[in-house]
């Protein structure tokens, strides 16, 4: 009996340590609130649309914007995007309703995954494969300075681009839309860093994806499991580690692919063997990883939302992208939704509270980088 009331005790003292650690619910939520990348509908905003209340009332760390509702008729200009003018004047009211540098983010790759289309008044763009082709420095830097030009005239800080991956035309999601520089991790490299010198100019930060290699995935990690094992080689870290060790990684975004040389548990975006002790620990990479979206089927048809929210952030994510843009719909409180299950996983101890702290820090620093 005596021990049994001895261990009741421990347990006790235990779980008051833990709960005596944490801060107020408010800032609970604030630094759940922002590990957030989210999306919403509409080319204008109000004051009681839904991203005043992500941002001004939820406080998220980024907003993420498309031209095409993938979740409604999925036609040009059916989502956030519609002419400069709009999303200039919508831009400018999302920082205002910030009490911090908010990013505000967009695929502005070049070719087939350009958000700020000709349709809208924007130039024309360019693939990456056409750049790598050519593999001129003034041409890759030409094209890459009129698009950042743009992003940041329209208010747009943040690129989810360039694309690192190597080319492999087989690749679904990649390859076959030339969304890649070259099949020589040297070129993508310098490419990539060209690009990134042009819109870090413009003062837009940039993104390297999809870590750590998306370009031999034959399926399409958007629509169930993708397993790279038998395609990938260690050959697809080598332009993330070049890049890295530049210092031209602002963000890095993860790949939800399964690569049994890495974990055989977990996909990269879940996978802290991946994300801390790879791309941290043996890569020496500091900055802000961002997942890809979490609500796309590759992680909803293996895991719940709750379990991989736990273990994306425990793996070292920093962003958790939910775009709200895919064939899982639209939901307005998802983000009030997922702010609760963070806080909940806290508050339990499934997830701890310095790692919110870590990505609290790590995203501060990428938005001070906004005002350099």
């Amino acid at each position: 009996m005596k021990r049994i009331l001895m261990i009741l005790a421990i347990v006790l003292l235990a779980a008051n340590s833990l709960f005596a650690q944490l801060p107020a619910d408010s800032v609970l939520r604030r630094y759940a609130a922002g590990m957030l990348m989210v999306g919403f509908k509409g080319d204008s905003v109000t004051e009681d649309c839904d991203a005043a209340r992500y941002v001004r009332d939820l406080k998220v760390g980024a907003i993420v914007l498309f031209d095409i509702d993938m979740t409604g008729d999925a036609t040009l200009g059916s989502r956030n995007i519609t002419s400069k003018e709009r999303l200039t004047r919508m831009t400018a009211q999302l920082q205002a309703w910030a009490d911090y540098p908010l990013l505000i983010a967009t695929d502005q790759e070049g070719g087939r995954v350009a958000r700020l289309k000709p349709q809208y008044g924007f130039l024309p763009t360019v693939t990456a494969e056409y750049l790598g082709t050519v593999d001129n420095e003034d041409t890759t830097r030409y094209y890459a300075a009129r698009l950042a030009r743009e992003m940041r005239e329209a208010g747009v800080n943040v690129n989810l681009a360039p694309v690192v991956d190597v080319l492999n035309h087989d690749c679904a999601a990649v390859g076959h839309y030339n969304r890649c520089y070259s099949t020589e991790p040297e070129v993508i490299a310098r490419h990539a860093g060209w690009f990134i010198d042009e819109c870090h100019r413009e003062g837009v930060l940039c993104t390297l994806k999809h870590f750590p290699g998306h370009g031999n995935a034959i399926d399409d990690s958007h629509y169930g499991f993708v397993d790279v094992t038998n395609g990938w080689t260690a050959q697809e870290l080598e332009p993330f580690k070049m890049l890295i060790d530049a210092g031209k990684a602002d963000l890095i975004m993860t790949a939800h692919l399964f690569n049994r040389h890495i974990d055989d548990e977990y996909p990269a975006t879940l996978s802290k063997k991946t994300l801390t002790d790879l791309l941290r620990g043996e890569m020496g990479y500091d900055g802000v990883v961002v997942t890809d979206d979490l609500y796309m089927q590759a992680i909803r048809n293996q895991y719940s939302i709750p379990t991989a929210l736990e273990l994306a952030i425990n793996a070292g994510a920093d962003l958790i992208c939910v775009g709200n843009n895919i064939s899982t719909g639209f939901e307005a409180d998802r983000p009030f939704k997922l702010v609760d299950m963070i806080v909940n996983s806290v508050k339990e101890g499934r997830i701890p509270w310095e790692r919110l702290q870590e990505s609290h820090d790590r995203v501060a620093r990428l938005q001070e980088k906004l005002n350099q």
